[in-house]
């Protein structure tokens, strides 16, 4: 009888184990389906499952050729030796919610919908894509640079000595405050690739970060020219974000926003005096571009057509350039917008641009993030199989997708629990350069009437913080599709009034204690 007890006992404490065994297996799996990290229980659980711009090594992915890809491997980000020098790292990312940010899935890569990257700053392009849905092995990048940061102290003759040793020659540095450290911008040598010299590089003692210098796409569709009386009733978008009594509270008076983008026409006659500063972040001096123009009357144009804010002030910043529709920013271009607008004491920063996830635009943005500046960006226009496109997937930007005058999704626009809100950005009435107005659709155009809402909050209420407006714009939007994690819409669409006067309200606490 006790051998009988103890046999069972055995049997009892093997199916223990494999119940055990067979929980913790399926633990990741579960733990994903509500959005938390790699590894349920592990370092990144409860935090967008984004790729982390400190990992000490990335596994090679492969990237076909064709298009100007470079074929082999294409690179990711590589942590050196070296410890980067001081400053803010990136802040506690939220877990994704509905409107939250944050990307589901793995790291995201790929350019933009409409033609791919052609180029960056008249560079050649390289890992580009050929439209349509993000490819998430094939980002874009130029083929001969890479960027750079090296250990606290390294001495310039060590940089030299470094260039020499590994046939790089700088084609720029620029020191950023917002991280703490200088970065710099390589052209390499010898016909090697940049996955090769990524590897290489993070070997080396003085080397903090190293990663491709990589090109982001702007977000509109094919513009039309089109002609537009005064108070043209086509300006839909007015009525669909119910602008004009919010307008009678606030018109983003003297709020300054950061555009990133293609060179603007500043003397666009519904431009009037909008222009307050300007940065060229790429050389050279470029004719005024349909994009920058469009995208700075959305926000703040006050003539035939009329902006969401139009009391606001643009900081331009030409970061973008190329023919319309196919106009690309690298990496160390857009960093230099970023630290700019910073410095200028940018409230909003926008962009209306996308592309893969680059590490060190995710801790120049967590950065100005905690300086309490509010981002904003085009969800992207890689159609609605593409994986979710960056900046607008950092958990710390307010994801843009587009609606028409139906208010159905644009066709094109990407999908994801990373979207915060939608707003128009089909058939919109815009600026163009030469003062002529055309029709543009994507989610370049949505992004910056969100911006343009986000500059009436700030006028409101100056101490407001980015995480308070992106939860007014949660809190405010109209539902137009399915309250589900997974709407197409975000939280629904904006609403400038609702946003406006949402601030006025009595929180309950408040109105409890005013009745006793």
């Amino acid at each position: 009888m006790r051998k009988s007890s103890t046999t069972l006992r055995l049997i009892f404490v093997q199916l223990c184990c494999v119940l055990a065994a067979l929980l913790i297996a399926d633990a990741p799996q579960r733990a994903q389906a509500f959005g938390f990290g790699r590894g349920f229980g592990g370092p990144m659980m409860a935090q967008p499952m984004g790729p982390s711009p400190w990992l000490r090594r990335l596994p090679p992915r492969r990237g076909g050729p064709g298009n100007g890809q470079v074929p082999g491997p294409v690179p990711g980000p590589v942590v050196g030796r070296g410890m980067p020098g001081p400053g803010p790292e990136p802040g506690p990312h939220r877990p994704p919610i509905v409107g939250g940010g944050g990307a589901i899935g793995g790291g995201i890569i790929g350019g933009a919908i409409g033609g791919g990257a052609a180029g960056a700053a008249g560079a050649p392009s390289g890992g580009g894509n050929n439209g349509g849905a993000a490819a998430q092995n094939n980002p874009p990048y130029i083929p001969d640079e890479i960027v750079v940061s090296f250990a606290a102290g390294t001495p310039p003759q060590a940089i030299t000595q470094f260039a020499a040793r590994n046939n790089l020659s700088q084609i720029e540095t620029q020191n950023f405050p917002l991280i703490g450290n200088s970065l710099y911008r390589w052209r390499i040598g010898g016909g090697r690739s940049v996955g090769s010299i990524v590897t290489a590089l993070g070997s080396d003692n003085i080397v903090a970060t190293v990663q491709p210098n990589y090109i982001f796409s702007l977000q509109d569709d094919a513009a039309n020219t089109a002609p537009v009386a005064q108070g043209d009733p086509g300006q839909y978008v007015l009525a669909e974000l119910q602008v004009a009594p919010a307008q009678q509270l606030a018109i983003g008076k003297n709020i300054l926003v950061a555009v990133i983008d293609s060179e603007i026409d500043a003397a666009h006659p519904d431009l009037g005096g909008t222009i307050v500063k300007s940065f060229d972040a790429l050389p050279g001096a470029p004719p005024p571009h349909v994009h920058g123009t469009s995208i700075a009357g959305a926000i703040a144009s006050h003539g035939k057509l009329l902006g969401i804010a139009p009391g606001a002030e643009i900081l331009a910043v030409h970061a973008f350039d190329g023919a319309a529709g196919e106009a690309t920013a690298n990496s160390f271009a857009i960093y230099k917008g970023v630290q700019w607008a910073a410095d200028n004491n940018a409230r909003i920063i926008n962009m209306s641009f996308a592309g893969p996830s680059d590490p060190m635009l995710a801790r120049l943005l967590a950065a100005a993030y905690a300086k309490g500046i509010v981002l904003i960006a085009a969800a992207g226009n890689g159609g609605p199989q593409s994986e979710p496109l960056y900046p607008a997937a950092d958990p710390d930007v307010i994801a843009v997708t587009a609606t028409d005058d139906k208010e159905h999704v644009f066709a094109m626009a990407n999908r994801g629990r990373y979207i915060a809100v939608a707003a128009p950005g089909v058939d919109i009435l815009s600026l163009a350069p030469g003062g002529a107005y055309q029709l543009s659709s994507g989610t370049s155009i949505a992004a910056a009437h969100v911006s343009g809402i986000a500059a009436m909050l700030l006028e409101r209420n100056p101490s407001l913080r980015p995480s308070d407006i992106r939860s007014t714009l949660i809190a405010t939007a109209r539902q137009i599709g399915p309250p589900t994690p997974d709407s197409d819409f975000g939280a629904g669409l904006a609403n400038a009034f609702r946003a406006v006067t949402w601030l006025d309200r009595t929180p309950p606490a408040a109105a409890a204690q005013a009745r006793q």
